[in-house]
Parts: C-alpha cells; sequence; structure tokens
C-alpha cells in the first residue's frame, strides 16, 4: 500500500508515522500493493484527530476519530475501516469483478477545499464520476460513511444521486 501522511497545522512526527504503518500493515492481505492509504492528523476543540481514507480497486473506506491522544484516535480508526471491510467484503466480491474499475482520484481538496462565499464557507471536493449501479452507489455511500453519492448510472449513462432517508430506506435523484 501507497500510505500518504498529512498534518493539518502540524508536522507528522516519525514515531507516529511508524506507528500508523505498523498499524496498517494488517490491511495488506486485504488489499493490492496499489492500495492508496491517506492518514490526516490534526488538532479539532483540543482533541487529536486522525482521519484515513484507503482507495483500492474503486472503493474507498474511510474513518475519521478524535481522542485525548493520537494513538487512541489510530485505533480506534484501524478498528472501524476493519469493521467495513469485514462488513462488505462478500458483498464486494460478489459486486465487482477483479480489475473491473480504475480507481479513481477521490477527494481532491482545491485550494485548501474551502471557498468563502458571502457569510458561507463552502468547501469543494473534486473526484471522478464512474458508472455503476445504484446499488453500487448505495454500498460506497455506506462504506464512506456518507448520507448521499453521486454517480454515473452504468445502463442510462445519466448522473445520479443516490441518499439515505430519514425512514432508513434509499432515495434515487434521477435527472428529467
Amino acid at each position: 500500500m501507497k500510505i500518504t501522511f498529512t498534518g493539518r497545522q502540524m508536522s507528522v512526527r516519525d514515531s507516529l508515522k511508524a506507528l500508523a504503518e505498523k498499524k496498517l500493515a494488517k490491511f495488506d492481505r486485504f488489499f493490492r500493493d496499489d492500495a492508496e492509504v491517506t492518514i490526516k492528523f490534526g488538532y479539532v476543540r483540543n482533541l487529536e484527530r486522525v482521519e484515513i481514507t484507503i482507495a483500492a480497486d474503486g472503493t474507498l473506506y474511510r474513518c475519521e476519530e478524535e481522542a485525548s491522544t493520537y494513538e487512541t484516535a489510530l485505533d480506534g480508526c484501524v478498528d472501524a475501516i476493519e469493521r467495513q471491510i469485514r462488513k462488505n467484503k462478500t458483498r464486494l466480491e460478489r459486486r465487482l469483478r477483479e480489475g473491473a474499475f480504475t480507481a479513481p482520484a477521490y477527494e481532491t481538496d482545491a485550494a485548501d477545499g474551502i471557498e468563502e462565499e458571502g457569510d458561507f464557507s463552502i468547501r469543494v471536493k473534486e473526484f471522478a464520476i464512474k458508472p455503476m449501479t445504484p446499488e453500487e452507489a448505495i454500498l460506497q455511500m455506506n462504506l464512506i460513511g456518507h448520507t448521499f453519492f453521486v454517480f454515473r448510472d452504468a445502463d442510462t449513462e445519466n448522473t445520479c444521486v443516490v441518499y439515505k432517508r430519514k425512514d432508513g430506506a434509499y432515495g434515487m435523484i434521477i435527472p428529467a
């Protein structure tokens, strides 16, 4: 796996990098060498925050944890991602064929990701939209922990949105 470390308003210590690499080594059995891991360290409300994103075979695994120490937050993230992998492993194997999709460039922040627009602070993210079925889009949405997901429908080539409703069901927005 290729690991990228980012420190938000800090520099990442070598001991923290070594610990993260050691903890993430257990995921080598799940992913090939082309998997990309991004680990972001930072401070939020006097807590230390770790965010891990793994992009492998067109699928994202993501977790954010805040704790009193980076080590505790890192442990929480690794455990959460392992749960995501185990929970979705059989569904992913059934749905995705080997090499069916190339890994898109997800979550590329443009100019620190924040643009000032009047009284609003807008975070901008750019990502490649790939063709998939609505079921695959729902799976991807659940893996990254969001309430909606934009995708290109593999059958109609329309750009669509799937979202999670308050009643726990899923909805889909299709352009007219």
